[in-house]
């Protein structure tokens, strides 16, 4: 290991749908954040690990920050994104090309003095005349003092190595925190219930509302066989039958697409077994919550 090894926390933060878990996913090569069009996807702050030969990168990918709701749940994802604030060395602000309004000046406002804020503007490739963003570039540099600001499309991974290489020069000269084949500090069995959850918000698209998650009952291996049993939590009966769909079609596609992502991460066979319960008001409920892992 060099003398000059580098390993930091990086806290990506921004609004919510901004792609901050696909950049996440991007930087460290691995689906560790679960992404999907529906914004407030992300609930838990999630680290994912990149180790190369000089520098380890501890990425911790942040709900986003929400404004207008104002229930239990959203109140702990708030929470988590002004706590990881402390805990990182470099801030990564990631906006949407072109997009800078009241909620990127609200969140900039809050961020702690004395740290590195990297602003990261991404969906560049959106954008067929890229000249067309450079006065909206010029802007922000002049009316805000970013460390740097980097352009990137984090889904198709223009700029990304333009990134780590900018971010590699804040960070602190000290061992790596994890082996260098680690990719995330998060559970099996948490990424299991991630990746369950990511594919009901994909498969239901804007017919449920934001008052589901997934409980994993039991996770067990023998081998290189995972064995899952995982609960859906809904907060109405009227949930649960868009969940399972006309005769458990919906629910059965639902569990198929999760299985192949958990044995693609995983590397070994999955059995998936699924239900679906009404748990009413489990997202204003601090203590529901708490006992399906959010803090």
């Amino acid at each position: 290991m060099s003398e000059n090894f580098r390993t930091g926390y990086l806290a990506i933060i921004g609004r919510p749908n901004v792609g901050k878990s696909t950049l996440t996913n991007r930087l460290v090569g691995a689906k560790v954040s679960i992404t999907s069009r529906k914004a407030q996807t992300t609930r838990h702050r999630i680290h994912g690990v990149l180790t190369t030969g000089s520098t380890q990168y501890i990425f911790v990918d942040t709900p986003g920050f929400q404004t207008t709701h104002t229930n239990a749940l959203n109140r702990l994802m708030n929470r988590s994104v002004t706590s990881s604030f402390a805990d990182v060395d470099v801030i990564l602000l990631v906006i949407e090309a072109g997009r800078w309004g009241a909620g990127e000046e609200a969140l900039l406002a809050m961020l702690p003095e004395g740290k590195p804020v990297i602003l990261v503007i991404n969906k560049i490739d959106r954008w067929e005349d890229k000249g067309q963003l450079l006065p909206f570039i010029t802007r922000l540099s002049t009316e805000h003092r970013f460390a740097e600001i980097v352009p990137l499309s984090a889904e198709k991974g223009m700029g990304t190595e333009a990134l780590l290489k900018t971010v590699a020069t804040y960070l602190p000269v000290m061992p790596p925190v994890f082996d260098a084949d680690d990719i995330t500090d998060r559970s099996e069995r948490f990424l299991a219930s991630e990746i369950l959850r990511e594919k009901l918000f994909r498969n239901l698209g804007e017919e449920l509302p934001y008052g589901l998650a997934v409980e994993i009952e039991k996770f067990e291996q023998e081998g290189d066989l995972r064995r899952i049993f995982a609960a859906i939590i809904v907060d109405r009966p009227a949930h649960k039958v868009m969940v399972i769909g006309k005769s458990g079609e919906r629910l059965k596609r639902i569990s198929t697409d999760a299985r192949r992502d958990m044995e693609k991460l995983f590397g070994g066979k999955v059995w998936l077994e699924t239900w679906v319960k009404v748990k009413a008001g489990w997202a204003d409920d601090e203590r529901a919550l708490k006992s399906l892992g959010y803090d």
